[in-house]
């Protein structure tokens, strides 16, 4: 699955270091990512997933060392900008 969305990225001509990025991500991380861009909250998150808050927000953490995102609004804006890249890469 990252394999093929790297491809997507490469074909399309994004970034190849954001594509980098965020295919060092886990499949939870990634998941959660998703789940930002998707406009969930931490909470949201944590309910679907089956998780505690502590631990979303841990993974939130680790997104944001992996992207080299300083914020909480850098993580989201990224998230939301990368899921509408997938779903227009997928249409």
């Amino acid at each position: 699955k990252i394999a093929n969305s790297m491809l997507q990225h490469y074909v399309r001509g994004a970034n190849p270091s954001e594509a980098s990025s965020v295919s060092e991500l886990t499949d939870r991380e990634l998941e959660v990512f998703r789940l930002i861009g998707e406009g969930h909250g931490t909470r949201q998150i944590a309910e679907a997933l089956h998780l505690s808050i502590k631990t979303v927000e841990s993974y939130q953490a680790h997104i944001k060392e992996k992207l080299s995102l300083r914020s909480a609004r850098e993580l989201v804006q990224h998230a939301v900008e990368w899921n509408v890249r997938e779903k227009t890469s997928l249409n």
